[in-house]
C-alpha cells in the first residue's frame, strides 16, 4: 500500500539519518514546504519533490512511496571530544547536520551520538580520528553506573572529553583518567554530564557519507 508523502518523508529521514533541513538541501527542495507537510499544515506537494528526495537518498521514486528504503542507516557526527587535546566546541554541528557515517552493524541509529577523538591520551585503546558512539541518559548528571568506565563527558567549562571516570576527593568532583601512561590525568573535575562509550570504531572502519 503506497504511503502518504508525509509517511514517506519521515521514512526517508529515518533511513538516511538526515535531518529534514539536510535532506531538503541535498534534494534541492523547499525546507519550509517539507516542514508544513510534516506538521500537517498542508497536504499538497508535487511529484518533482518526491522524485528529488528519492534520488537524494539513492532509491527509485516507487521505492520511496512504498516505504522501501535500502541501504544502511547513518548517524551524524556531533563534534569532537578531547583525548589529551582541549576541544571547546563539543556539539560542532546542528542536530543531524554533521558529517554522516554508516551506522555500525548491530547498533540502532536512534538516540545514538557519534563523536570523533582528538588527541592521544587514550592510546593505545582509542586513537585520534577514531569514532565513539554513546547514548545520553537524558539528564545533566554523572550516573553511578558510569563511574569506573570509559565515558564521553563534558566539564563545567564546556570542554568535551573521553576519559575513564573515577570518584574525586569531594562529592560532585571526578578524576578523569587517561589510558596512555605518558599522558596527564585530570583531578577533581566538575562535570556537567557523562555517558558510557557503547562502541568504539577505528577511523579506518568509519564510512563517511
Amino acid at each position: 500500500m503506497p504511503l502518504t508523502f508525509k509517511e514517506a518523508l519521515n521514512g526517508a529521514m529515518n533511513a538516511s539519518g538526515l535531518s529534514m533541513r539536510k535532506l531538503a538541501e541535498k534534494a534541492e527542495v523547499s525546507y519550509e514546504q517539507l516542514k508544513k507537510i510534516n506538521q500537517g499544515k498542508t497536504q499538497s506537494t508535487n511529484a518533482e519533490d518526491a522524485l528529488r528526495i528519492a534520488a537524494a537518498i539513492g532509491i527509485p521514486l516507487e521505492s520511496f512511496m512504498a516505504g522501501e528504503f535500502e541501504g544502511r542507516p547513518t548517524i551524524a557526527i556531533a563534534g569532537k571530544v578531547g583525548a589529551g587535546a582541549q576541544v571547546p566546541v563539543f556539539d560542532a554541528y546542528e542536530k543531524g547536520d554533521g558529517p554522516q557515517i554508516e551506522c555500525p552493524p548491530g547498533l540502532s541509529s536512534h538516540g545514538i551520538v557519534a563523536v570523533e577523538i582528538e588527541g592521544d591520551s587514550m592510546e593505545p585503546i582509542y586513537s585520534a580520528g577514531d569514532l565513539l558512539f554513546y547514548t545520553r541518559n537524558g539528564h545533566d548528571a554523572v550516573l553511578t553506573d558510569d563511574i569506573g568506565y570509559r565515558c564521553v563527558c563534558e566539564d563545567a567549562d564546556g570542554m568535551g572529553w573521553v576519559k575513564q571516570i573515577k570518584p574525586g576527593d569531594e562529592p560532585g568532583l571526578f578524576h578523569l583518567i587517561s589510558l596512555n601512561p605518558g599522558a596527564n590525568n585530570m583531578w577533581n573535575i566538575r562535570l556537567k554530564w557523562a555517558a558510557r562509550v557503547r562502541l568504539h570504531w577505528p577511523a579506518e572502519l568509519a564510512k563517511k557519507t
